[in-house]
């Protein structure tokens, strides 16, 4: 992969800053307990709409990644273990109180821990049902490095949609993620999620701009179909810091709905959310979501 100077965003990705009563709200809440949103760590560009509706993905097992994927802005390090126990509470009580239909969980990569943060994970998802029995629980989840067992813990909790990200093309994983992930590794447990439990809905997610070629693209659309992805993402990787990868290209809106059209259209995704600003949760897909969902639990068997 060429390395070459930031080139300047287009009109299309330009941001207003978060704003609203709402927004600060769930800030000041999240910040005095402790808990991590992955809106403000991984800087996602939709955070003030989402704040600002209510909705936010909590990022659960502290804010340090064992892992140092090259375009991701969260810090890198190795929490020795660490855990806050009181972290399921924490979020239920936040959860139950905001009144919310439809959360996203996700977690940084704890590779210290012996089962990767899977029974912390699963406790989280179990408080909140437990507090919120009609919640929809979207968890994003960290491959456990190919390991059944924490998988299926976590699944035994169960969350009502499972996403794991595939983040860019085969050819284009290493350098874009950690030597510890895999194209194959993110496959074979979305596979897995499915061969399990067939009623539970996947997704994953692809970002576009690293220099991947339209018939890698295509090719990553047929593998995830193949292995049982339901839903997919589609957004354009935006450069955190200088030190993270250089963006190779900035990918139009207008081809981003045709992608949209290529993954519904001729793959088969249940649906795919497709736009420069567009992240793996992303509140027109958790809309979606929820609706097919209660529409299932509506119809009798």
């Amino acid at each position: 992969m060429s390395v070459k100077p930031t080139i300047r965003k287009p009109d299309w990705l330009k941001i207003r800053p978060p704003v609203g009563e709402r927004y600060f709200e769930l800030k000041g809440i999240s910040k005095s307990l402790g808990l991590a949103t992955v809106c403000e760590e991984a800087k996602c560009p939709n955070i003030g709409e989402c704040w600002a509706g209510g909705t936010a993905t909590f990022m659960v097992m502290g804010e340090v990644c064992t892992r140092g994927c090259r375009f991701c802005a969260v810090k890198t390090g190795n929490p020795n273990g660490w855990l806050d126990h009181e972290e399921p509470d924490k979020l239920a009580g936040v959860i139950g109180k905001a009144s919310w239909d439809y959360v996203v969980l996700t977690s940084v990569d704890r590779d210290d821990l012996p089962d990767g943060g899977a029974a912390h994970f699963a406790r989280c998802v179990t408080e909140i049902k437990k507090a919120s029995p009609e919640i929809l629980v979207e968890v994003l989840i960290p491959d456990f490095q190919g390991e059944e067992a924490p998988l299926k813990a976590l699944l035994n909790s169960q969350p009502d949609v499972i996403a794991q990200n595939i983040e860019t093309v085969e050819r284009l994983t290493h350098p874009v993620r950690d030597r510890r992930a895999g194209y194959q590794q993110t496959l074979t447990l979305l596979q897995r999620i499915k061969t399990w439990q067939p009623d539970r809905f996947t997704k994953s997610s692809l970002m576009l701009g690293l220099g991947e070629a339209h018939q890698e693209i295509r090719q990553c659309m047929a593998d995830l179909r193949a292995h049982g992805v339901d839903i997919l993402t589609l957004g354009q990787y935006l450069q955190p810091t200088v030190k993270h990868l250089p963006v190779e290209r900035f990918v139009t809106p207008e081809e981003f709905k045709e992608w949209q059209k290529v993954a519904e259209e001729e793959f088969g995704f249940l649906y795919c959310a497709s736009g420069p600003l567009v992240r793996s949760s992303y509140r027109a897909g958790e809309f979606f979501l929820k609706g097919v969902i209660e529409a299932r639990k509506q119809t009798p068997l």
